[in-house]
C-alpha cells in the first residue's frame, strides 16, 4: 500500500530516467493515466500505453533521450502532497524555471499545464513541476 501514488509514480520516472532505462512500468490509475498524457504532450515523454487486464492494469511509459542520450527530463518534483495541498487562483499560478518548465495543476476541468491554466483563467491544485 502506498500513501501518496503521485510521488510513487514520479519517482519512478525519475529513476528510470536517471538509469537510461527505455521505458518504465507503473500501476494503473485514471489520475497517472492523464498525468501521463499531459507529460507526453508538454514532450517530456514519447508515449503512453495501457497493458494488462481490468485488475492488474499497467502504464508503460517511454522515456525520452535527447541525440547525445541526455533525458530531456532533467527534473521532477512533488508540489501538493497528501499533508500539505497547495492551492492557487489562476493570477497565483508560478511559473518553473522562468517558463521553461512546466507546472502540471489540477483544477475544474482536469490536469492543465499552467499555460494552458492561465490562457483559461483557472487556478487549482499544484500536483507537481517538471523542466528539462
Amino acid at each position: 500500500m502506498n500513501s501518496d501514488p503521485i510521488s510513487d509514480f514520479l519517482t519512478r520516472i525519475r529513476n528510470a530516467s536517471m538509469v537510461n532505462k527505455p521505458s518504465v512500468s507503473i500501476p494503473h490509475s485514471s489520475f497517472k493515466h492523464e498525468l501521463s498524457k499531459l507529460l507526453k504532450t508538454e514532450g517530456y515523454i514519447t508515449d503512453v500505453k495501457v497493458n494488462g487486464e481490468s485488475s492488474k492494469k499497467e502504464l508503460q511509459i517511454d522515456l525520452k533521450y535527447s541525440e547525445n542520450g541526455a533525458p530531456v527530463l532533467a527534473g521532477l518534483n512533488r508540489l501538493s502532497t497528501p499533508g500539505r495541498r497547495l492551492y492557487v487562483g489562476s493570477d497565483e499560478l508560478p511559473r518553473n524555471n522562468g517558463g521553461l518548465g512546466t507546472v502540471i495543476v489540477s483544477t475544474s476541468r482536469g490536469l492543465l499545464s499552467d499555460s494552458e491554466a492561465r490562457k483559461r483563467k483557472l487556478g487549482g491544485e499544484l500536483i507537481c513541476e517538471v523542466w528539462s
